[in-house]
């Protein structure tokens, strides 16, 4: 079902005239004639169109969005997403620094789940470089993919709820979510902005209390999020405020290039994590939730079930989680072992080498793209050699997803637009980059 716009009946004025002339007098004809004049410029004024800023500094936009939106009633006839207010010329700072200094902006991307960022830029330098990672660095990223997407799906069904007045679900999503942020505190040191991985590898192996916390919160979460499951998958107000809002076609998700869980949700199976297998991804079993409407429900409904998929895999990984290096090695471009600087003269002036002028990357260029929580972040790199990019372009999922706004909001009513931008889950770090 498409909801369609309720339209005003406009009175005939001839008619009621007619009407109201012939049971008056004539004394009282200049009376009825202003009377009527005042009723047709009200139902001319009741035809104008109103504009209205949502954003940039609105809750439910979901960052520093604007939206002007033009309103017949509380129907929106035209949508204008405007963005760029949160623009840091990220691209163009990762053309003047080093490969491994740029590691702490990736952070700042989507940084609902930095440490998947991290990850995806790494890989993106490592297939410059022509590196391939030793098993157990493979799955220590899995771990720190896996993880982010939890977060990051956590925090979208929270802010939706909360958007909706489900007040609770916010809560309950993010408890888990600080469980989620002490595990990535014990993994990096840092909770939010973690900067962990680093081209070659990671910056330390896990610690020792890493794997029994997590394997303690592998048991914990999956009760807390029956909990949510319950409270709004199947509450009349949430499925009602949800169910045929938003509607994207197979057609138009392909044809505005969204990706990740709003791509699903149109039915479209995409995932590059099935499709282009990366960090050993092949080995893992694991489905790709779809959706059959492609509804902000549906879209809801994705993130849910990728969320227990994500579970599912994190234990795989601890089952067979090998031992050996976590990072890959280059005699020329990757840092020696700290104990080998300290005491060989060479050592020390390899490292010296290597952390004043970055690591020494051949002419070329290439495409990396990584299945990250909001869609697919992809990095394009043209090298001319040494330790810096000639050009760095970020394909980030976020500003590809809310590019069908302008198609997508107009026939809804006002308060469905607060629905729809939480059930498309933008980041503006990414968007505006």
């Amino acid at each position: 079902m498409v909801r369609l716009p309720r339209r005003r009946e406009e009175p005939n004025f001839r008619i009621i005239k007619r009407i109201i002339m012939a049971n008056t007098t004539l004394e009282h004809s200049d009376a009825l004639s202003r009377s009527l004049k005042a009723m047709q410029e009200t139902n001319e004024l009741l035809g104008e169109k109103l504009v209205l800023n949502m954003g940039p500094s609105h809750p439910s936009t979901h960052g520093v969005l604007r939206i002007v939106l033009e309103l017949d009633g509380e129907v929106v006839t035209k949508a204008t997403p405007e963005i760029g207010y949160l623009h840091r010329g990220d691209e163009k700072i990762a053309e003047n620094m080093h490969y491994n200094q740029f590691v702490p902006y990736t952070d700042r991307l989507d940084y609902l789940s930095p440490i998947a960022n991290n990850v995806a830029y790494a890989l993106a330098v490592e297939k410059l470089m022509g590196w391939e990672l030793p098993p157990r660095g493979k799955a220590i990223r899995v771990i720190c993919c896996e993880l982010a997407r939890i977060s990051s799906h956590l925090l979208a069904i929270g802010c939706l709820g909360m958007d909706l007045g489900a007040t609770s679900v916010f809560l309950y999503t993010f408890t888990e979510r600080e469980k989620i942020y002490n595990l990535v505190e014990q993994l990096s040191g840092a909770r939010f902005t973690t900067s962990y991985t680093r081209v070659g590898g990671q910056t330390r192996d896990l610690p020792p209390a890493f794997i029994a916390m997590l394997k303690d919160f592998l048991e914990t979460f999956p009760k807390a999020f029956a909990d949510v499951d319950n409270l709004i998958t199947r509450n009349r107000i949430f499925v009602d405020r949800c169910k045929d809002v938003g509607i994207i076609s197979k057609e138009d998700a392909i044809a505005y290039g969204l990706s990740g869980p709003n791509l699903r949700s149109c039915g479209v199976d995409h995932d590059l994590r099935k499709k282009h297998p990366y960090l050993d991804y092949q080995n893992y079993d694991f489905d790709v939730p779809l959706g059959s409407v492609g509804d902000s429900y549906d879209r809801y409904l994705v993130r849910l079930e990728e969320i227990r998929q994500s579970i599912g895999i994190l234990h795989q990984v601890l089952d067979r989680l090998p031992s050996g290096p976590i990072n890959c090695y280059d005699p020329k471009s990757t840092l020696p072992e700290k104990t080998a600087v300290m005491g060989k003269m060479e050592e020390l002036i390899h490292h010296f080498i290597v952390a004043t002028e970055g690591i020494d990357a051949p002419p070329g260029e290439i495409y990396f793209g990584a299945e990250n929580p909001k869609g697919e972040l992809g990095f394009y790199i043209y090298s001319k050699g040494g330790g810096v990019p000639y050009r760095m372009k970020i394909r980030s999922p976020s500003f590809c997803n809310i590019s069908i706004l302008s198609k997508l909001l107009p026939g809804s009513m006002i308060s469905d637009v607060v629905t729809i931008l939480g059930s498309l889950d933008p980041v503006f770090g990414e968007v505006d980059r």
